[in-house]
């Protein structure tokens, strides 16, 4: 009997061992350089498919497929479905399916839901059938939910829909407040303007509402707005070993810029944190009232209601978040691990895609990589780099100086970890092919390493500032008030702001350029052959010679060195201006 049982354990264990075997020899070869990627001792990774176009959240099918949200709007369709039909890990099938919609710039989420496939545009979310077999939805699109923004009486932005869902017929949707804090359209982000108290935005803005996952056909008023307080979410996920939503704020912008007798460039570069928020039901994160200082460990009160960078008032009342992250790194995706391919220390914890930095001028970009946050026992430890190697430079002056920005994650049924980028279109999958016994302290010291480099570290206030780069006056105010939105070289930061390098809005009519300043400017308009779709906020609080000085700069460094404006022309142009707001405000 005895001999029997030991013949039968090690049947088990040798059919075990072929299974395990098996399941290694399933997995494709990494690419020599592993795609660019620096990642832990044991892990490869291999490029599905390269520059297929701007890509956002990605979804992977139970039989391997990859569904990639597009960026832009296509004739043939805003979606992409890749297969590999050889097992070599690249995408040998390439298609594209879905809507045609216009008004699906800011098109975000993709998500799979019981056996339907879910996507966003800034307006919409549609959804459809997936047939076993077949790699492109059969059927039309159906419209599960609409949202009007565009008629928003607060105007809009932070307009991205990404999706998730619970296990009880719920789908989360986020709604973006139109601003950096609660102001009026005319004093939205202006230098020193007061926040409205309360705020009129939090019943329809800044919170995550709860929808039918079923239902089409709905309104964001068919939704239960299921937390608030919270200014723009691009990354949530759903963690089925807590049954708890998770999502990730994007801090504010703008404390030096419009409030520099209380902020310092430096700590306008490093806050606020972006916020990794345990989500749950009624929850208030304290938007627009405050913001989380991970320097301080604590919630702060905003200077429109009062602050001053120390003053706490009622903040520890608020929801606080599991980790305060340095301020700008933009956190775009979120997944929480559930696959058995990597290592026992990644079951349950938590990938972060952060997209990267826009707004930290005058000091280096920073963000572009994957973090993991491992969890125990629902407890969050502390967070690790993962995947690094997007930027391709030592440092980020400019966000186009990035080679790629991490976007998407997703995990494929074998355990594989997938990686969407914004820039051009490169598609990674991860896998682990090591010793998962082996693997610890030693892999994860290696990896530690990493946020000395300078997309990560805390930069030095002296050390690391670019301002004497730029010296000139006209930069100096090109980069404190334009530059977080069009870059330092003009070039804008391909999705949301247009570049103004080479623009015929700066090269042309000076009087045109000096009114955009001066009015703003909102709806579609054309930008080097693209269109986009954002609102910028006047800036007429300026006095006129620094308004002259920063046209004269940008026409001289970005417009084939056009003629320079005079503060006459723009003392001219501000009274058209007025004239104007005055005429629309009485109707003539």
């Amino acid at each position: 009997m005895a001999v029997l049982l030991r013949i039968y354990n090690i049947l088990i264990i040798l059919l075990f061992s072929g299974i395990m075997m098996q399941c290694t020899k399933s997995l494709p070869p990494g690419d020599p350089d592993n795609g660019g990627l620096v990642l832990p001792e044991g892990f490869e990774a291999v490029v599905v498919v390269d520059s297929i176009g701007p890509a956002r959240h990605l979804a992977v099918n139970d039989n391997g497929d990859v569904y990639i949200k597009m960026r832009f709007a296509h004739p043939e369709g805003e979606n992409i479905g890749l297969r590999d039909t050889d097992n070599d890990g690249k995408a040998d099938q390439i298609e594209r399916f879905g809507v045609f919609d216009q008004r699906g710039y800011y098109a975000t989420g993709m998500r799979i839901y019981k056996d339907y496939l879910y996507y966003s545009t800034a307006s919409t979310v549609y959804r459809q059938k997936l047939t076993r077999g077949k790699l492109v939805p059969e059927g039309e699109p159906e419209v599960m939910l609409t949202d009007d923004y565009q008629n928003s009486p607060y105007g809009y932005s932070h307009i991205a829909k990404p999706l998730t869902f619970d296990g009880d017929g719920h789908m989360y949707v986020p709604f973006g407040s139109p601003g950096d804090v609660c102001q009026s359209k005319e004093q939205n982000r202006m230098p020193g303007a007061l926040g409205q108290d309360p705020c009129p935005e939090l019943e329809w803005h800044a919170g995550i509402w709860q929808f039918d996952a079923n239902k089409p056909g709905q309104t964001q008023k068919d939704g239960y707005r299921y937390a608030t307080g919270i200014r723009s979410v691009v990354g949530m996920d759903w963690n089925p070993y807590d049954n708890t939503l998770y999502a990730l704020q994007h801090g504010r912008d703008n404390l030096n810029r419009n409030w520099p007798e209380y902020y310092s460039p430096w700590q306008s570069a490093m806050l606020p944190s972006e916020e990794f928020l345990k989500v749950e039901e009624g929850a208030n994160a304290g938007w627009p009232y405050y913001y989380y200082d991970h320097m301080q460990g604590k919630k702060l009160l905003n200077p429109e209601y009062g602050g001053d960078g120390k003053k706490e008032g009622d903040g520890a009342k608020y929801e606080q978040p599991i980790i305060g992250f340095p301020g700008h790194w933009a956190p775009n995706d979120l997944h929480f691990y559930q696959g058995d391919q990597f290592p026992e220390h990644y079951k349950n914890g938590a990938f972060i895609a952060f997209h990267g930095s826009t707004i930290r001028a005058p000091f280096p970009q920073a963000g572009y990589f994957i973090a993991f946050v491992p969890f125990k026992n629902g407890q969050a430890g502390e967070w690790e780099v993962f995947a690094d190697g997007f930027t391709q430079v030592d440092k980020i002056v400019d966000t186009d100086d990035a080679g790629y920005r991490p976007m998407g994650i997703a995990m494929g049924p074998d355990g594989s970890l997938y990686i969407s980028e914004s820039e051009h279109g490169k598609i990674w999958r991860v896998m682990y092919k090591g010793d998962k016994k082996s693997f610890g302290k030693d892999q994860l010291s290696k990896m530690e390493k990493l946020k000395k480099l300078p997309h990560i570290k805390t930069p030095d206030e002296t050390k690391d500032d670019l301002t004497p780069l730029r010296a000139e006056a006209g930069a100096i105010l090109y980069n404190k008030y334009c530059g977080a939105c069009h870059m330092g070289n003009g070039m804008g930061d391909g999705s949301r702001f247009p570049p103004i390098a080479g623009s015929e809005w700066v090269k042309g009519d000076q009087k045109r350029l000096i009114d955009v300043v001066l009015s703003g400017l909102s709806g579609p308009i054309e930008v080097n052959g693209k269109t986009y779709d954002g609102v910028m906020p006047a800036v007429d609080y300026l006095e006129d010679e620094e308004i002259a000085q920063i046209l004269t700069y940008i026409r001289k460094e970005f417009g084939d060195n056009s003629p320079p404006v005079g503060s006459y022309y723009v003392k001219e142009g501000r009274y058209y201006a007025r004239k104007k707001k005055e005429a629309l405000k009485s109707g003539d």
